[in-house]
């Protein structure tokens, strides 16, 4: 997830690294709102981490990105916000995104979340862990899910979910699924590691720089005051996160002692301890605690810098990790028919639904749609040798054909010839299969293409990802309601 300042005032940012000293223009007519809101963005989260910059290469898209995002995951919801991010960590999981679930990890800790649930599904409340098959369907095979997952989820008695809330997970699972795509694709998965941008190193002020984020810009001295302010709050509230942990888990290793005391522990399991023992080491040093939670392999761990290290694997987050993407056109003929736009679309149905039961986020993602539409490819389409909206159609359509959504008024022969060939292989391998695709995948297609050309076809993938998923999940929930 991408933290965006709690302003709803969103400026854009200007600049981006893909990998450093590799200084890539942006596109936009306004040089200096895209410094703005990298400086916001800065000072919020004390980093411009890889997604940020990537998307920063379009301005306009970024800015309502964030405005997006920052609405569904930080203002009010019917769900709580440590449930929002955890239901991020499972939707990120699925794709084996470790650079997106460390980023959710640290922010439901910091949204009060049960530091026990990230030993994973068996240990989250039930209402939770049934999202499991929804998400499973939505981010590989999303023509299966019908108003029968719907109806499952909304009359559980005791653990049941209401409209409002299903509909604000669902957007949560396609947004995450969809943005993994992203991250994938733009290569900031590869990026995670120590030292890397996918750890995450809560900067004191003292060593924040704005400089690097406001060269050649105009920002008074004023909103460089107020950035570095927010910054040292953060700041401070990260150290009262981390006493907070330390806290729970002595309170929890006082729980436990007594248990772990009378079993037969075998000499191996005491690897399995170190979690607790880190975190003692954390603010006490070596002397930290010696006796910790069992079965802690799978837990995100925090060291004594502050940074948030990936997870040995995802797979705690994840049932049936076996379930992948199946081609459409290759389904059982018993499976559900060919989805039709004409039929139900996102103009039409699928965004007065959402809006209804999730105020406002329907105009938010209306937005986001809308400007990846609007964004400028006039060089993208001279090279393949068409308009520019012929051939951003072309990508959209070809996206939305492998998760069975037809246009009837589009002729999908044009796909062959507007896409080439190692093109048509990118674009299906970042949709479907994203944790199979590799940095060089990314360089190695359109050599000839500017850096944010890429981007853009990356932005397409995203979005037109993110409305297949919503205009199947919307469609379950408009059959259930009707029936």
């Amino acid at each position: 997830m991408i933290v965006c300042p709690q302003s709803v005032e969103h400026p854009r940012g200007s600049r981006c690294q893909r990998l450093p000293g590799q200084v890539v223009k942006m596109s936009g007519s306004d040089p200096e709102r895209p410094q703005l809101l990298f400086v916001k963005v800065l000072a919020s989260w004390g980093r411009l981490e890889a997604v940020t910059q990537q998307m920063g290469c379009h301005p306009q898209y970024l800015d309502s990105f964030l405005k997006m995002q920052h609405y569904l995951m930080h203002m009010d919801g019917p769900l709580p916000f440590d449930c929002r991010h955890y239901i991020a960590i499972m939707a990120a999981a699925r794709h084996q995104c470790r650079y997106l679930v460390n980023l959710h990890v640290l922010q439901f800790l910091r949204a009060g979340g049960d530091p026990q649930w990230l030993r994973g599904l068996n240990f989250i409340p039930p209402k939770l862990r049934n999202l499991n098959e929804i998400n499973k369907i939505l981010a590989h095979r999303p023509w299966l899910i019908t108003k029968e997952h719907i109806e499952k989820l909304l009359k559980i008695s005791e653990w049941s979910w209401s409209l409002a809330e299903l509909v604000h997970a669902v957007v949560l699972l396609a947004h995450c699924h969809a943005l993994a795509s992203f991250v994938f694709g733009c290569g900031c998965e590869q990026d995670e590691g120590p030292g890397g941008r996918g750890v995450l190193k809560p900067l004191s002020p003292g060593n924040q720089c704005f400089c690097e984020a406001t060269t050649g810009n105009s920002c008074s001295q004023e909103l460089l005051r107020i950035n570095r302010k927010r910054s040292l709050d953060s700041c401070m509230e990260l150290d009262s996160l981390r006493e907070r942990m330390q806290r729970i888990h002595v309170e929890a290793e006082g729980r436990e002692e007594t248990r772990l005391l009378q079993q037969d522990q075998e000499e191996g399991e005491r690897h399995e301890w170190r979690w607790v023992c880190r975190m003692g080491a954390q603010r006490g040093g070596a002397g930290g605690p010696s006796i910790g939670l069992p079965h802690l392999r799978l837990s995100p761990l925090a060291d004594a810098g502050g940074a948030v290290t990936s997870a040995a694997n995802l797979a705690c987050y994840m049932q049936d990790p076996d379930f992948g993407y199946q081609d459409f056109a290759r389904r059982d003929e018993d499976q559900t028919q060919v989805f039709r736009v004409q039929d139900y679309s996102w103009e039409d149905h699928g965004f007065s639904l959402v809006n209804r039961l999730y105020s406002d986020i329907g105009h938010l993602l209306d937005e986001k749609f809308r400007t990846v539409d609007g964004l400028q490819s006039s060089t993208m389409a001279k090279r393949q040798g068409c308009e520019p909206s012929v051939f951003k159609r072309g990508i959209w359509n070809y996206i939305h054909c492998m998760f069975g959504i037809r246009y009837d008024d589009y002729d999908y022969a044009e796909v062959n010839q507007l896409l080439e060939r190692v093109l048509k292989v990118y674009i299906k391998t970042v949709t479907c299969y994203p944790e199979k695709t590799n940095s060089e995948m990314f360089d190695r297609f359109w050599k000839q293409f500017k850096h944010s050309e890429k981007v853009h076809v990356n932005l397409l993938i995203l979005e037109a990802r993110m409305q297949a998923e919503l205009l199947y999940a919307l469609q379950a929930i408009t059959q259930y309601m009707v029936s």
